[in-house]
């Protein structure tokens, strides 16, 4: 009679409401009847002792290019993941003519910390407008779903040729060319559209990003298109350029405002902590619920724990990369930097040097990178080891920090990160929270995640792959935030709701009907999870992209199985053969 039966599993439907014991039957890759005692399957799975939960769906990912020459999907198929968005921050790699297809990969090089090696080998370019770029990655088979956002900063380089630069203005006849190109994106199947506007984003080349600085005509011109078409969703990131002078928040999201009024659709901007200015993300919730009291709808997308980066000798960024001893050495294989980073005089002769800047014209290094190495013995303050007994510890105290450990041992900052990044081999790596954490504490993101317009979302699945490895948000936020806070005696988050943020308040936003929830007749897009033993290991660095490019990927224990339309993509964490992912059109 089914195709698949999940017996005696703790369900928690996606609705937010508490858990019940049931099974639930499958057949035809949609959930066909929930009950009691069912039987009759092909595949019986007992789930006894574990929760079933629907697939959960990342809304802001950058598999892009991975998408075209990795059918796994990973990291996002191994943390219960079955429904990704692609193409957030206006960055992705359609529409491109031929002769273009360089520029876009030295942007997305740059923004998101994909080395151009890796995706000049793994893409194959088998497309020029958003509607064959689609058709191109739909072909391929893939463990999970992915939708695709039509992008910014390739539109504008289709619309504008040379003249896609961040400080051209756009013309009229511009404009029109880019709104024609949404709107054929649209029809094709994107989801919605992103921009970026981040300072922290540059091309590979150092330049601004070609969207970075449109203008309200060029904003309202695009998000003009949706609102006409009446669907999809717009996406924002903005760090409302406090990095540049003379520049106001109010300023910079008066041109939001304009650009959600314009598109008037379910929208979503990123909300984050920056040390910076620590008040932005009350102005942001502040300016957005005034909208939103207009019949305007403005989400969201927060994170479980700091946005931060990794640290190490052969990550992509760490505190001592700027020092001439260490760019004299910085090319040769890592085992052969340790043994002269290890031979004595060499660390003193090392730290006695004065770091030279690395940002600047034709660098992709942000300028932030030189700020911090010069002002290392302040910012080593909110640095630390990770990897505490085997186990990763995001949420540190200030005494932990590298500046803690080193006033404990009566060292500099700099010689105690030089010798912690020397351990296991050089391997070691150091975590540096860059945002959401102000005050050495969540209460900040607790805030954040617990607002009624809150939509997880920042994880970057498949970019920053040097430097980051927060594919793992869903995982982190069930096992730390609904479980090990609370045990600690902290403040945390209902199960239940943290299970719906996951899946039916995604859905919901994106306009999903067909997936987000346990309910007959949805999608059997499915987890089975030993909730109890949910489990993140410490970030591990493997070589496994193309053109043996590496990246950074984490352990996790907990999923005994994943299904996508009732086909099992994982089993007791492992990725299986199954490839049942499709694309997802609006």
């Amino acid at each position: 009679m089914y195709d698949l039966i999940i017996q005696n599993g703790s369900v928690l439907d996606g609705t937010g409401s508490e858990a019940f014991t049931a099974d639930i039957a499958v057949k035809d890759g949609k959930i066909s009847e929930i009950g009691q005692g069912l039987t009759g399957g092909k595949k019986t799975i007992n789930a006894n002792g574990c929760i079933v939960t629907p697939g959960f769906i990342d809304l802001h990912t950058h598999y892009d290019g991975q998408i075209s020459w990795d059918q796994e999907m990973k990291p996002s198929v191994n943390h219960g993941v079955t429904t990704v968005v692609m193409g957030n921050c206006g960055v992705g790699f359609a529409p491109c003519r031929k002769g273009d297809q360089d520029r876009l990969v030295r942007l997305m090089e740059g923004v998101e910390d994909l080395p151009g090696t890796v995706l000049h080998e793994g893409i194959s370019w088998n497309w020029e407008s958003f509607g064959e770029y689609l058709q191109a990655i739909d072909d391929i088979p893939h463990t999970i779903d992915f939708a695709a956002m039509v992008t910014h900063d390739p539109i504008r380089v289709y619309a504008m040729g040379d003249r896609a630069i961040f400080n051209e203005p756009a013309n009229e006849n511009d404009i029109a060319a880019m709104q024609e190109l949404v709107r054929e994106a649209m029809n094709a199947g994107a989801i919605g559209l992103s921009i970026g506007r981040s300072d922290a984003h540059k091309t590979a080349d150092g330049d601004w990003t070609p969207s970075s600085e449109a203008d309200e005509a060029e904003l309202i011109g695009l998000a003009n298109v949706l609102k006409d078409m009446d669907k999809g969703v717009l996406q924002v990131v903005n760090d409302f350029d406090m990095m540049r002078p003379g520049n106001t928040f109010d300023k910079e999201f008066d041109l939001m405002e304009a650009f959600f009024r314009a598109g008037n659709r379910p929208s979503s901007i990123s909300l984050m902590q920056r040390d910076f200015a620590p008040d932005d993300w009350i102005k942001t919730i502040q300016r957005s619920e005034q909208l939103n009291s207009e019949g305007f709808d403005v989400s969201f997308q927060v994170a479980p724990r700091g946005i931060g980066v990794f640290q190490g000798l052969d990550l992509t960024f760490h505190p001592l990369m700027a020092f001439p001893s260490y760019l004299a050495i910085r090319d040769l294989p890592l085992s052969e930097r340790v043994a002269i980073m290890k031979t004595p005089g060499y660390k003193e002769k090392m730290l006695a040097e004065t770091p030279v800047q690395l940002s600047g014209e034709g660098s992709t290094v942000p300028p932030m990178t030189d700020v911090l190495i010069a002002q290392y013995e302040a910012f080593s303050e909110k640095n630390f080891v990770l990897d505490q007994d085997g186990k990763p510890h995001y949420e540190q105290s200030r005494d932990n920090s590298i500046a803690g450990l080193a006033r404990k041992d009566g060292m500099t900052a700099f010689e105690k990160v030089y010798d912690l990044l020397l351990e296991d081999d050089g391997r070691a790596m150091i975590y540096y929270p860059i945002y959401n954490y102000t005050d050495w504490n969540y209460d900040a993101v607790y805030k954040m995640m617990n607002h009624d317009k809150a939509l997880p979302g920042l994880s970057d699945g498949g970019a920053h792959v040097g430097f980051i490895c927060d594919a793992s948000f869903p995982t982190y936020l069930l096992s730390y935030w609904t479980r090990d806070r609370i045990r600690e005696g902290r403040p945390g988050m209902d199960l239940a709701k943290a299970i719906h943020m996951l899946t039916a308040k995604s859905a919901d936003y994106l306009g999903l009907k067909d997936r987000g929830q346990i309910k007959v007749g949805m999608k059997a897009d499915i987890n089975v999870i030993d909730y109890d033993n949910l489990d993140l290991g410490v970030p591990e660095l493997v070589k496994d992209l193309p053109a043996g490019g590496q990246r950074l990927l984490q352990p996790v224990k907990g999923y005994k199985a994943t299904f996508v339309s009732g086909k099992q993509v994982i089993s007791d964490d492992q990725v299986t053969s199954e490839r049942p992912g499709r694309l997802v059109r609006a």
